[in-house]
């Protein structure tokens, strides 16, 4: 199996901003403890602060592999672009956040990416990326 993580902006600075909102872990000390997990799936990871690059990245593995997941943080909320890239593409990808957005700011309510996903996982920290991994594992 190939999963492809993609993060959007400012998710290179996870352990290092607003910590009481995203946790005081990097991405990457999480990446590896997720690799250790799934050894035997392969888990490629992209991160961008730049809306076009993100596209480019979606297009770029979106016609292969297993899954994709996708946190684009606040591209969620203004990017019909993405929302257009993933209807665009074959492989299935799950969005997810590490807040429950639904407890945030009223613009962080409304996803323009979700209709074009398999599903949204929400809410549960950096363990969101592990529920949409279990999510294409196990169906």
């Amino acid at each position: 199996m190939n999963i492809q993580i993609i993060n959007g902006p400012n998710l290179n600075l996870l352990g290092v901003r607003e910590k009481s909102i995203y946790g005081d872990s990097s991405f990457e000390h999480y990446l590896n403890d997720l690799r250790k997990h799934y050894a035997n799936i392969t888990i490629n990871y992209y991160q961008s602060n730049v809306e076009g690059e993100i596209i480019n990245k979606l297009h770029e593995v979106g016609f292969g592999g297993d899954g994709i997941v996708l946190n684009a943080g606040a591209y969620t909320h203004t990017s019909v672009a993405i929302g257009d890239a993933i209807a665009g593409i074959k492989t299935p990808v799950i969005e997810v956040h590490i807040s429950n957005v639904y407890k945030r700011e009223e613009f962080r309510h409304k996803s323009l990416l979700a209709a074009n996903c398999r599903g949204v996982i929400a809410g549960f920290g950096l363990d969101s990326y592990r529920l949409a991994i279990e999510s294409f594992l196990n169906g």
